[in-house]
Parts: structure tokens; sequence; C-alpha cells
């Protein structure tokens, strides 16, 4: 079965189709209260590290560099068991990967989304 995963701010309205919204950043969202952000859940433990999030800081010329460190990152033993479980929850309803970032080309779910069609 393939996997069916959308990408979305956080944000953005929430919509119908939607599906299961997860925010993928490790820090919550500026300005916005956890009753107004419908969030399903909050997997912050496969968001890149403090170190890598802070180096990139956004900058699209850091980006192919980005996206090959946070790989590397989801591959490490302790991310293991969140990536499964969010493969699962990804073969078995549709899923929305929620993100912050004002820049809808380089985030970390973009990555996330990239990393789990790939590897999964």
């Amino acid at each position: 079965m393939d996997l069916t995963i959308k990408l979305k701010r956080v944000y953005d309205l929430p919509e119908l189709g939607d599906g299961r919204r997860i925010l993928m950043d490790r820090l919550w969202p500026r300005g916005l209260k956890k009753e107004e952000a419908r969030i399903d859940e909050w997997m912050k433990e496969l968001a890149p590290s403090d170190k890598l999030r802070k180096w990139f800081s956004h900058d699209p010329a850091k980006w192919n560099e980005f996206k090959l460190k946070y790989m590397k990152e989801l591959e490490e033993a302790s991310k293991r068991n969140s990536i499964k479980k969010l493969a699962q929850k990804c073969r078995s309803e549709k899923v929305t990967l929620l993100y912050a970032a004002k820049d809808d080309q380089h985030n970390n779910a973009m990555v996330l989304k990239e990393f789990l069609e790939r590897y999964l």
C-alpha cells in the first residue's frame, strides 16, 4: 500500500482531507494556541536536532546539506521506533505532516516525507 502523506503549514486552516494531523517540529509554533491548532499528535522526537535546526536556520543555500544531515539523523537507532510508528499511520490512513516554517520548499517536513517515501 502506498503511503498517503500531505504537507501543510500548521498555521493553515485544517481541512476535511487532512486526515491525521501530526506536528513535526521540535518547538511549538509561535503564537499558536494548542486549542486552535487542531493537531492530533506531536512527534517532536522526529524533528531535526536543535544543533541541526539552528545551523540550518531556514537558509535555502544550506538546503542540500541540511537534507543529508537530517536524513542521517532519521536513520539513527533512537528514531527507529518512531519512524515505524509514523510509517504505519501513513500506510493505514491519510496523514498531514505539519510544520511552522514559512518556506514551503525548504523545511524538515519535506525531508521527512521524502525519507518515508524513499525508505519504506
